[in-house]
C-alpha cells in the first residue's frame, strides 16, 4: 500500500547520526548469522550510526577491551556465504551474575553504545532483556563507584534491545522460521537423500537422529520432506503400544515392494511417560521384531555446519535491516522486541511475550499436555504435523470415505523442482478423502491424447525428493484441442482437475473457463498450484521450484566468486532465467551479495550502466577484490549479457577484468530444496481439500456441475495467508504480454540489495514490521506457514 514519500526515504526521517549500535551473536551458532551481522553493520553505517562488533557474545561484552571493535563496511565483506558466526559466540556464566552485567554496562558506556542487536536463542534474548531492565540501576552503581561521570546517567539513560532469533531448532514462538533452520534442513535432507541410495541397495532400515533439543521441528519437517516411514518428536509422543504399530507399518511397506525404511527421531523424543526414546532402542526393536538389517545414523553437528541456504541469507539480510530500523524508531518506553517473519512479511513482536510462550511449550510437555504443546508451537508446526499424518499413514480401505469422484492431476509448463512432491501430496490426500485419482502424462497434450491412468497410493512413494516432473509436462495450451480434451474428460468421467504448473497453467485455466459455455465437461472444480522457477504467477508471492532455483544460483555464484580468490580484481556478469520476471536475478543477487542486478521491471539505460561501472571501480580501488553483477535474461533487448560484459571490460580496464557466465537450465534441475518439498506438499494438500469441498457442494442430481467463478481458482500465498482466488479475477493483475504480475512484492527488496552494496538509494519503510502481540491461535486462513 502506497505511503507518503516522506515515509519512503527513510534516511531523512530515521537518521542514526550520533547513535552507536553493537551487534553480537550468542548461544549456539546457526548458518545465516553472518548475513544478519553484515546487514546490521552495513545498514547501521548507511544511516550514519557507529557500529561495533562484540566478539564472543556476552563473554566479550563482559571482558571488553579488543572484544568490542568498531566495524567498517569492508570488515563484513566476503562473510555472507560463510557458515557459523565469524564474530564468535560463547555461553557466558559471568553475564548471569550482577557483577558480570555491571562490567558489561561499563564497557558499553565507555563507547557510548546504547543500542544492542542480539542474535541468538531464547536464553540469549532473555538475558538481553534483563540487562535492559537493570540498565539504569547499573549506571547508578557505576557512578557511585566513580567509574563513570554523573551526567552519563542522563546521556545514556536507556538501553534499546532488538533481537533476531538465530537457532537451527526453530523452537522460538512467534516466528515461522528462525535464522539457520532452513540450512539445517538442507544438511539433513542431503544426508537422507544419500542414505536412501545405500539403504535401497541393501534393503535396510535406517534410524536417523536429528537435532532440535526439546523441539521436533527439524525431525517433523525433514520427515515430511523425505517421506519417512515414521517420525518421533517430543511435542506429540506416540500412543502406548506404538512399537507394534510402527513395526506393522514397516512390514507393510516392505510387503508393498519398498526396499528401504527411514525412521527419523528428534534428539528430545519421549514417550507418554516422558521417558526418552533412543535410536538404539528403536534399532533393537526393529531387529528383534522384524529381523530387518538396521543401521543408526546420528547427524550431530553436521546440521549446524556448512554454507547458509539462499532462504537463510535472505531472511537474515531482511531481519538485519529491520533490526536497525526498529532500533532507530525505538523510544525509552518501547519494549525490547524480536524481528521475525510471519508468512512472507516482517513483524516485530515483544521479546518477553515470545520467550514466555516458548517456555509455556516446555511446561505443557512436562505436564503431558501434548495437544496444547503442539498448538503453542504455532500453526506452522500444527499444519506440518497434520500433513505428515495425512500422507504417511494410509487408512485401511474399510475406513476410507467413498465419494465416487474421479480427480485428475497434471503438470503444465516447464519443469520445476517440487512438482513431484505436490503430485504425491495431491494423490495421497485425494485417496484419503475417498476419490479415485488419475494421473495425466505430458500436460494437456497427454490429456487430449488419452494418456490418463489411475494412480495409487504406492505409485507415488519416493516422489518427494525427485527433481523435474515424473508425470511429464508440456507448455501446450488446451484451446487448440478443446473438443478432444472434453471427450477424454467425459470418457474417464473426470469430476475435478488439479493442475501443478506455471504461467501456462494459469492461461490453461482461463481457456477452460471460457470453454464452459460450450462444454459441460469443464463445469467441474478446477484448481491450480503455482510451480515455476521464474516465480511469475499472478496471485502468489511464491511458486514451487523458485527456492531450488535460487539455491542453484547462490551456490554457483559462491563458486564463481571463489574461483577469483587470490587472483587480480575481477567482476563476474551472470545471466539468470526468469523470462521477463526479475525475481531470480533480484533475490538471487541479494542472497549472493551482488553489486547490481538488471531486470525488466526496473528500466535502465547507458547512464545507469556507466554509474554501476564507476561505483564498482571505486570499490575495487579501495576494498573488494571480486564483483558480481546479475542480469535477467530478458531485461533489455539491446543491453545483452555480451554488451554488459564488453562495457564492464572496457570501462574497468586497468582496475579489474571481467568474466561472464550464463547459468541456463541448471536452475531448473537438481533435487528440490527442503522448502520446495514442503511448500509443494502442503499447498497441494490444501488444494485437494478444497477440491473435495467443492465436489460436495456442486454434486446435484447424480452429477457434478460447477460453473461459478469461484469453482476455478488459483491457490497462492499472499503475504501471511494461503488464498484461493478465482482465476478470472487475476486477469486485471496480469501483464499477459510479458507474462508477469503487474505488482510484485519482491521489488521492495531491491533497494535493500543496493544499500548492502553501498549505493545511495531510497528505501520504502511502509512495509517495515510494526510492533504486534503474539497471538496464540491465528485465524484459520492465516496458516500460510509456507516459510515451512
Amino acid at each position: 500500500m502506497a505511503q507518503p514519500d516522506s515515509k519512503k526515504i527513510f534516511f531523512e526521517n530515521l537518521s542514526g547520526a550520533g547513535k552507536a549500535i553493537a551487534v553480537l551473536t550468542s548461544g549456539g551458532d546457526a548458518q545465516g548469522m553472518n548475513a544478519a551481522v553484515r546487514a546490521v553493520v552495513r545498514m547501521g553505517l548507511y544511516v550514519g550510526a557507529k557500529v561495533y562488533f562484540i566478539h564472543e557474545g556476552y563473554q566479550g561484552m563482559v571482558d571488553g577491551g579488543e572484544n568490542i571493535e568498531e566495524a567498517s563496511w569492508e570488515s563484513v565483506s566476503s562473510m555472507l556465504q560463510v557458515g557459523g558466526t565469524v564474530i564468535g559466540s560463547a555461553r557466558c556464566k559471568e553475564f548471569r551474575t550482577h557483577e558480570g552485567r555491571l562490567k558489561a554496562a561499563h564497557n558499553l558506556v565507555q563507547r557510548g553504545i546504547t543500542n544492542l542487536c542480539v542474535i541468538g536463542g531464547d536464553g540469549s534474548l532473555t538475558g538481553a532483556n534483563l540487562f535492559r531492565e537493570e540498565w539504569s540501576g547499573l549506571l547508578a552503581e557505576l557512578v557511585d563507584q566513580g567509574l563513570i561521570e554523573a551526567d552519563a546517567i542522563q546521556k545514556y539513560s536507556a538501553l534499546h534491545i532488538v533481537g533476531m532469533v538465530g537457532s537451527i531448532d526453530n523452537d522460538f514462538c512467534g516466528t515461522d522460521m528462525t535464522i539457520g533452520t532452513d540450512s539445517a534442513l538442507h544438511r539433513i535432507i542431503e544426508v537422507v537423500d544419500a542414505i536412501m541410495t545405500t539403504a535401497q541397495s541393501h534393503q535396510r532400515t535406517f534410524v536417523l537422529e536429528v537435532m532440535g533439543r526439546h523441539c521436533g521441528y527439524l525431525a517433523l519437517v525433514s520427515a515430511l520432506a523425505c517421506g519417512a516411514d515414521w517420525v518421533l518428536i517430543p511435542e506429540m509422543p506416540p500412543e502406548d503400544g506404538w512399537e507394534d504399530k510402527m513395526c506393522q507399518k514397516l512390514s507393510a511397506n516392505r510387503a508393498g515392494m519398498k526396499r528401504l525404511n527411514i525412521i527419523i527421531v528428534a534428539e528430545g523424543a519421549i514417550d507418554r511417560s516422558n521417558m526418552p526414546i533412543t535410536t538404539d532402542y528403536i534399532k533393537n526393536l526393529v531387529v528383534k521384531c522384524l529381523g530387518f538389517d538396521t543401521r543408526v545414523t546420528i547427524l550431530g553437528h553436521v546440521q549446524r555446519g556448512g554454507t547458509p541456504s539462499a532462504f537463510d541469507r535472505i531472511l537474515a539480510s531482511r531481519m538485519g535491516v529491520e533490526a536497525v530500523l526498529a532500533l532507530l524508531e525505538t523510544t525509552a518506553n518501547t519494549p525490547a522486541c524480536v524481528v521475525s517473519l510471519c508468512g512472507n512479511q516482517s513483524v516485530r513482536l515483544p521479546l518477553m511475550e515470545c520467550v514466555q510462550m516458548t517456555q509455556e511449550v516446555q511446561k505443557a510437555m512436562d505436564e503431558k499436555r501434548f495437544e496444547e504443546a503442539v498448538k503453542l508451537r504455532g500453526r506452522s508446526f500444527e499444519n506440518n504435523l497434520k500433513t505428515y499424518k495425512l500422507l504417511a499413514h494410509r487408512k485401511p480401505e474399510s475406513e476410507l470415505p467413498t465419494s465416487n469422484f474421479n480427480v485428475a492431476v497434471l503438470n503444465v509448463g516447464a519443469p520445476a523442482a517440487g512438482m513431484n512432491a505436490a503430485v504425491r501430496s495431491a494423490v495421497r490426500v485425494g485417496i484419503s478423502e475417498g476419490h479415485k485419482m488419475f494421473a495425466v502424462s505430458d500436460g494437456f497434450e497427454g490429456l487430449w491424447k488419452g494418456q490418463i491412468k489411475e494412480i495409487k497410493w504406492a505409485d507415488v512413494g519416493g516422489w518427494t525428493g525427485q527433481g523435474g516432473s515424473l508425470l511429464g509436462t508440456k507448455r501446450t495450451l488446451p484451446a487448440k484441442h478443446i473438443d478432444k480434451i472434453a471427450e477424454q474428460m467425459r470418457k474417464h468421467n473426470i469430476n475435478a482437475l488439479l493442475i501443478v504448473g506455471g504461467f501456462e497453467a494459469l492461461l490453461s485455466l482461463l481457456e477452460l473457463l471460457t470453454a464452459r459455455g460450450k462444454y459441460d465437461e469443464f463445469c467441474v472444480p478446477m484448481v491450480m498450484v503455482p510451480a515455476t522457477v521464474s516465480n511469475n504467477v499472478p496471485g502468489s508471492d511464491l511458486s514451487i521450484g523458485a527456492d531450488t532455483a535460487l539455491n542453484a544460483i547462490t551456490t554457483t555464484c559462491d563458486r564463481i566468486k571463489q574461483s577469483a580468490s587470490g587472483t587480480k580484481r575481477r567482476v563476474f556478469i551472470i545471466e539468470t532465467m526468469g523470462g521477463y520476471c526479475g525475481y531470480l536475478a533480484s533475490v538471487g543477487g541479494l542472497a549472493a551479495g551482488a553489486d547490481a542486478a538488471y531486470i525488466y521491471e526496473e528500466p535502465f539505460d547507458i547512464r545507469d550502466l556507466q554509474a554501476n561501472v564507476e561505483h564498482l571501480t571505486e570499490k575495487m580501488k579501495t576494498s573488494i577484490q571480486r564483483g558480481l553483477v546479475l542480469r535477467n535474461e530478458n531485461c533489455n533487448d539491446n543491453y545483452t549479457t555480451d554488451f554488459i560484459y564488453q562495457l564492464y571490460s572496457e570501462e574497468g580496464r586497468g582496475v579489474f577484468d571481467c568474466r561472464k557466465n550464463v547459468l541456463g537450465h541448471m536452475q531448473q534441475g537438481g533435487a528440490p530444496s527442503p522448502f520446495d518439498r514442503n511448500f509443494g506438499t502442503k499447498i497441494s494438500a490444501k488444494a485437494m481439500q478444497w477440491v473435495t469441498k467443492k465436489l460436495t457442494e456442486t454434486f446435484r442430481q447424480g452429477r457434478v456441475f460447477a460453473n461459478s467463478e469461484d469453482s476455478c481458482c488459483l491457490l497462492g500465498m499472499r503475504r501471511r495467508a494461503l488464498v484461493f482466488q478465482p482465476v478470472v479475477q487475476l486477469k486485471d493483475e496480469t501483464d499477459f504480454v510479458h507474462r508477469i504480475p503487474k505488482e510484485q512484492w519482491w521489488l521492495k527488496l531491491r533497494p535493500l540489495m543496493k544499500i548492502l552494496a553501498k549505493y545511495k538509494t531510497s528505501y520504502d519503510v511502509s512495509d517495515a514490521g510494526q510492533l504486534e502481540h503474539v497471538v496464540r491461535n491465528r485465524p484459520k486462513e492465516s496458516d500460510a506457514s509456507v516459510a515451512m
